[in-house]
């Protein structure tokens, strides 16, 4: 049951990085993730009162507590760095990047949880991962020029934080989803991601831009349905970490560079290379084989 929340995870995942690219051609992507995240708290909070698991609030432990909180802000951070990466840089090329949070995560778990068990299978996968990343990222030279977004190389500091915290975020949520109801620590979670993410936005003094006189209507369409595609992503992706492998789990959920991709193809226009479509080929392979032997 757990591999199929994964694999649901990681396909409302893509399909939100689509949405959310979306929703920021105009719109400044701390504001966009700001507003997403009140549409996924409203969402998560639906889910745990449905499945009854919002009454055991009171029965959470200060542990847990910590952990919640910790993750929420974590995965914050991972937000406000991934839409940035989307707003400067192109799909194709910050997915991957991103999707390399699994590597850590799988290298914390073994440290952490003691999950070794295939190690050498795991190691090698995780290098496969890494290479398959660096081919997807290498730079395209077209007819003498190079085929860069107009901010260049930027992105990619944006991309490696949000890789990085989102590793923190699985980690940390690990331990304070244990013993609590999956959707009810979600839901909790989003709490603390609403209050980092207002927060960045008054503290970088973007309060204005968050008005909906000064907000593009159909962008918001957009940020909405993705903040809906997130929620669905979390309650598939909690559920699956707390019952299964974490160091399966993550990987599974990184295929949604997969979706991320196929649809950036089509609705972006993003092409790809023979390298970058090699390095695509290796990254899944290496997380089937993990999730089928691992």
């Amino acid at each position: 049951m757990w591999l199929l929340a994964a694999a649901g995870s990681a396909l409302f995942a893509g399909v939100t990085a689509i949405l959310a690219k979306l929703g920021i051609k105009r719109t400044d992507s701390d504001v966009a993730t700001a507003i997403r995240t009140i549409v996924v708290l409203a969402f998560a909070w639906l889910m745990a009162a449905m499945t009854g698991q919002a009454g055991a609030l009171g029965s959470i432990d200060a542990m847990s507590w910590v952990f919640l909180a910790l993750s929420g802000i974590a995965t914050g951070a991972s937000w406000i760095c991934y839409f940035k990466a989307l707003s400067m840089g192109d799909v194709n090329k910050v997915v991957p990047i991103d999707k390399t949070s699994s590597i850590l995560t799988i290298l914390l778990a073994m440290a952490l949880f003691g999950e070794t068990n295939a190690l050498p299978l795991k190691l090698a996968c995780s290098a496969a991962i890494l290479v398959g990343t660096l081919l997807m990222v290498e730079r395209r030279q077209a007819t003498g020029t190079s085929a860069t977004t107009p901010h260049g190389t930027a992105y990619l500091i944006y991309a490696i934080g949000s890789a990085v915290f989102a590793a923190l975020t699985s980690i940390l949520a690990k331990v304070g989803i244990a013993g609590v109801p999956s959707n009810l620590a979600t839901a909790v979670r989003t709490c603390f991601v609403l209050v980092m993410a207002w927060l960045v936005v008054g503290m970088r003094h973007k309060l204005p831009q968050a008005r909906p006189s000064a907000l593009d209507h159909r962008e918001l369409a957009f940020l909405a349905l993705s903040g809906v595609t997130t929620g669905a992503s979390w309650l598939c992706y909690y559920f699956a970490i707390q019952q299964g492998v974490v160091s399966v789990v993550v990987p599974i959920d990184k295929l949604s560079m997969l979706v991320s991709m196929g649809f950036a193809a089509v609705v972006f226009h993003e092409r790809y290379t023979r390298h970058s479509l090699a390095g695509l080929a290796l990254i899944t392979a290496a997380t089937l084989v993990m999730a089928v032997w691992a």
